[in-house]
């Protein structure tokens, strides 16, 4: 036994056939747009935000739709923009609706949810074509990001249970590890593979050939070893572990930062009205430099030909531009001399404005 735990968790809730089922992943967003609905709608009761309780739903639909496709859109810009001429034959054809090459990321998200906002903050047409519900862009940024925290919390442990986005490694295959470190079968399927002895390669390709026979390509036989670790057949996670780095389990340390001090950090500061814009800024400061800090022990993307630049990775870089975009709209915000302070969740009127 070399301590560190080999991560057996299924990307499935249910798993209809080979690769077609209910994934956690999926359903970490469903439950993240659910959470914040249940937030906002007590935010709009309790004055806490002028977008009308009556049409929180809306909102929270706008937000949702511009988070799944700016995260999707900032993934193909940020890391592999070849998926926008990337077709093949079979369903979705177009690389950039195929989602299970690349998924998401979380920079294009914050732009998708700011452009969502400035959509919400336009109001909605009521019967007669009035538009009501119009308030300040800035007070629907603050309000998307205080309902936003446990969303991203959620989809860093959706993260884990796929195996994805690794940590750095704590201890090479074959040696003792830190109870807490974790040994990710899927790291074999990554450009950040750890090197094996010939003995422990020779041990990995037999464990392969016992599990899967019939496997044509060493990736196919593989993936078959994963399925089973996951689904729980007897001997075959202790026989990979020798097989396995142990690494950090950065996923968790991204949701603890981004789900719960970032929440902590922002209903804090927005105990008392605040002009519009505080909130925003400070969220965008505080999780950049929060992604900063985690993304010290996960590692950056495999496919990309440079990894570091100045010591700083590809999502590192765009945190810290982050740090300086929050910085710039707090001191703005709090310039305004004429901008009334809204929302505030210790407040005793329980009125906006």
């Amino acid at each position: 036994m070399l301590a560190a735990w080999v991560h057996d968790l299924s990307p499935y809730l249910i798993e209809v056939s080979s690769g077609v089922g209910l994934r956690w992943y999926g359903l970490s967003y469903v439950a993240g747009v659910a959470v914040a609905y249940v937030i906002l709608r007590w935010m709009a009761g309790r004055g806490m935000t002028l977008i009308p309780r009556d049409r929180c739903f809306d909102a929270i639909i706008t937000l949702a739709i511009g988070a799944v496709v700016g995260g999707r859109l900032g993934y193909i810009a940020f890391y592999e923009p070849t998926l926008l001429w990337s077709f093949s034959s079979s369903p979705p054809w177009w690389g950039v609706v195929q989602l299970n090459r690349g998924g998401m990321a979380s920079h294009g998200g914050i732009i998708g949810t700011i452009i969502a906002a400035a959509l919400i903050s336009r109001g909605w047409k009521d019967e007669s074509g009035t538009r009501v519900g119009r308030c300040p862009p800035l007070h629907v940024m603050d309000t998307m990001a205080a309902i936003a925290p446990l969303g991203l919390g959620l989809g860093r442990l959706a993260n884990f249970i796929n195996g994805e986005l690794l940590g750095r490694v704590v201890a090479a295959p074959g040696e003792a590890a830190p109870a807490w470190a974790v040994r990710f079968p899927q790291e074999h399927l990554t450009g950040h593979a750890p090197a094996l002895t010939a003995e422990q390669d020779l041990a990995l390709t037999t464990l392969i050939r016992d599990v899967s026979p019939q496997a044509t390509t060493w990736g196919e036989g593989y993936r078959a070893v994963i399925e089973a670790v996951q689904n729980g057949v007897p001997g075959i996670a202790q026989r990979l572990e020798p097989m396995l780095a142990a690494r950090h389990p950065s996923q968790l340390y991204q949701a603890v930062a981004e789900g719960l001090v970032l929440m902590v950090v922002v209903w804090v500061v927005w105990r008392r009205p605040r002009k519009p814009g505080v909130i925003g800024g400070v969220w965008l400061a505080t999780y950049g430099l929060l992604r900063i800090a985690t993304e010290h022990w996960r590692l950056p993307d495999d496919h990309l030909p440079v990894q570091v630049i100045a010591g700083l990775s590809r999502g590192q870089w765009l945190s810290a531009a982050m740090v300086v975009a929050g910085l710039a709209l707090f001191a703005f915000a709090v310039s305004r001399r004429n901008a009334p302070k809204l929302g505030g969740w210790a407040r005793t009127d329980h009125a906006g404005g």
